[in-house]
């Protein structure tokens, strides 16, 4: 076992090394299926970019990913076909001007979404899409109007109140619902037969699901405004000053490469929000913006794919701590290399985490390549796990390791927990506003992946006490989440397998006593959803169910996670573990869709992640602490 455990370290740090780019890190892909790609084709086409060997690529990539059915898929094992990324296909395919509505692929897809509804039934952000776009009614009055911007701190709902990644996308959007803009050009399309009715409806109603929650929200909302108009509307145009902050968020939130926050979906938003306000398309913040978004392209298979961010960070903080705990010293040259890139990307400006943090200086880590004031707590522990071993010995590296451990400890959330983005973000009301994935994208609550994640970078690489009042309430967070069965629940990977791995990694390098019932519990439940073959796998389904799916194959990333977890709770090597540790040996030279699956999530139903680094680092990382713990 020993020979063979060393071969496969030995070989996947090969991998690694041939694989690092020149300036140090690792670039492998962050990809998001079609939607991304559909998008972009959009995008230039209604701007009348003549960009005809993009367009041509990335209409190549979205018809190579059609099911036999006609539709398109957001994971493997999704029922049937997902009928919001088939619209969005289907437009983006037509607006490239490469395919006819005649053509055998189209009718099928057509068929398809008529079969399950057609456009009335598509998802919130698709008729966004289409509205913005002329294929759909924006609503008479949206949900949430524009001047909701305005609300001051002292109020009980305020912007800031909302997470980054859901107010990046929210301001441009509410922008437009007030405007009401709709763009086109010659290349749009008509997809009128999509809409079963045969005719675009208008109204709330075709966007939002008005339960009891919704409408008592809009009641709320509207007096709120009342409110607000009759005190100040003597001093100011509401309307008016909502749309200049909402101009002025955005600007302000620019990063270098032109896009807003580097996140694909928010520059696509603003990029309209500007032509409604005015903006020509060859004005530089918009040329910029779309320019920032083609310098996400990359290759996967030979072909074009748009990532919705880079993932350089994540990537290069991930693989160089692992190749550390492989054994590669922090002085060898591909750790000098990562790291000093690691450096190069640390935080000096203040972001939007300072308004929940005001005491803390900028020190955390971005995860794109270009990220410069949106910093997030899980990136930043995997930065300061690689640099440490340059900690001891270079002064730069010391005081990064310093501002950084300080932000982190920083962001604990009061209930004890750590968020990803921002402290204190969690208005679980806002849960019950009619947005799609409000409870995903709207609060940035405490997790158990990032709550586990940063107790054990706190317990193996600081010199934290276990006593220590942040230590204790992170774990009484962790045992107060767990649910009956033992498992966690993660909030940014597939799913439950990641929460317990991250949770019980955490618990126990914060001096956790494996025979408490806490982790006892979690050991079980993970060597009872061990697959007959050694390795473990979950579907994406579980996000959505809020129940822990099992995916019927087993995967290298979620192998790994478990069986990492096993590591650290045991002082022996089980049987559960040796038949994990034979399935990562054998299997990792495969190919195949489970190669391919999704171990990430953005928002539950509509936006996954396969990372094409996983399958290397996290098996690389388990059988590294493997061989420490049971070889050596």
């Amino acid at each position: 076992m020993k020979e063979i455990v060393e071969l496969e370290i030995m070989r996947l740090v090969n991998l690694l090394k041939e694989q690092q780019t020149m300036d140090g890190s690792w670039n492998y892909p962050f990809e998001t299926g079609i939607i991304t790609d559909a998008y972009m084709i959009i995008l230039l086409r209604t701007l009348n970019f003549h960009e005809g060997e993009l367009v041509q690529q990335l209409t190549a990539r979205i018809l190579s990913r059609q099911e036999r059915n006609g539709s398109w898929k957001l994971f493997y094992d999704e029922e049937s076909g997902n009928l919001s990324s088939t619209i969005e296909a289907y437009y983006a395919l037509l607006f490239s001007g490469l395919c006819k509505k005649e053509d055998i692929e189209l009718k099928k897809a057509r068929n398809f979404i008529q079969n399950h509804g057609g456009l009335e039934k598509a998802s919130m952000f698709t008729k966004i899409l289409l509205s913005l776009t002329g294929q759909y009614h924006w609503p008479e009055k949206f949900t949430i109007p524009v001047e909701v911007i305005l609300l001051p701190p002292a109020f009980p709902i305020q912007l800031f109140d909302i997470s980054v990644f859901g107010r990046s996308n929210l301001v441009p959007i509410l922008l437009l619902a007030h405007k009401k803009y709709q763009a086109g050009s010659i290349h749009t399309p008509d997809l009128s037969e999509l809409s079963t009715s045969h005719k675009n409806r208008s109204g709330e109603d075709s966007f939002f699901e008005d339960d009891i929650r919704s409408l008592e929200w809009k009641k709320y909302f509207r007096e709120l405004l009342n409110v607000m108009s009759q005190n100040l509307n003597y001093l100011v145009n509401l309307e008016e000053a909502a749309i200049r902050k909402a101009e002025n968020y955005m600007i302000n939130r620019i990063e270098p490469d032109g896009t807003l926050l580097s996140y694909f979906s928010s520059t696509f938003y603003m990029i309209f929000s500007f032509l409604a306000l005015g903006y020509k398309k060859e004005d530089p913040v918009i040329e910029n913006a779309v320019e920032g978004l083609k310098s996400m392209a990359c290759k996967i298979n030979g072909q074009i794919h748009m990532q919705y961010t880079t993932a350089d960070v994540w990537n290069t903080a991930l693989i160089s701590s692992a190749m550390q705990e492989a054994g590669v010293p922090g002085n060898a040259l591909v750790i000098q290399k990562a790291n000093d890139y690691l450096l190069s990307r640390q935080h000096v400006k203040y972001g939007d985490w300072v308004l929940h943090n005001t005491k803390t200086l900028p020190g955390g880590w971005g995860f794109s390549n270009i990220n410069t004031i949106n910093p997030d707590v899980d990136d930043s522990t995997a930065a300061l796990r690689s640099i440490k071993s340059q900690v001891s010995f270079n002064v730069d590296y010391r005081q990064a390791w310093d501002r950084g451990v300080n932000w982190v400890f920083s962001m604990q959330n009061d209930d004890g927990g750590w968020p990803a983005f921002e402290r204190e973000v969690n208005q679980p009301f806002l849960e019950y506003l009619p947005i799609q994935g409000s409870s995903f994208i709207l609060s940035d609550a405490s997790s158990a992946d990032l709550t586990g994640r940063t107790l054990e970078f706190f317990g193996r690489h600081t010199h934290t006490p276990y006593d220590h009042p942040a230590i204790k309430k992170g774990q009484k967070w962790l045992k107060k989440h767990q649910n009956k069965n033992g498992s966690w629940y993660g909030r940014w990977g597939i799913c439950y397998i990641y929460g317990t791995w991250a949770a019980l990694t955490g618990l126990i390098a914060s001096g956790k006593d494996p025979q408490s019932p806490v982790v006892k519990k979690s050991v079980r439940w993970l060597e009872n959803i061990q697959n007959q073959d050694g390795g473990w796998g979950e579907s994406c389904s579980s996000d959505k169910k809020k129940r822990y799916v099992p995916l019927g194959s087993s995967t290298l990333t979620h192998t790994a996670w478990a069986l990492d977890g096993l590591i650290a709770a045991s002082s022996e090597p089980s049987e559960e573990m040796v038949k994990g540790v034979q399935f990562l040996i054998n299997r990792g030279k495969g190919e195949g869709w489970t190669y391919e699956y999704p171990k990430g999530q953005g928002m539950a139903g509509a936006f996954y992640i396969h990372y094409h680094s996983y399958r290397y680092v996290w098996p690389l990382l388990t059988l590294s602490h493997y061989h420490q713990k049971f070889l050596t």
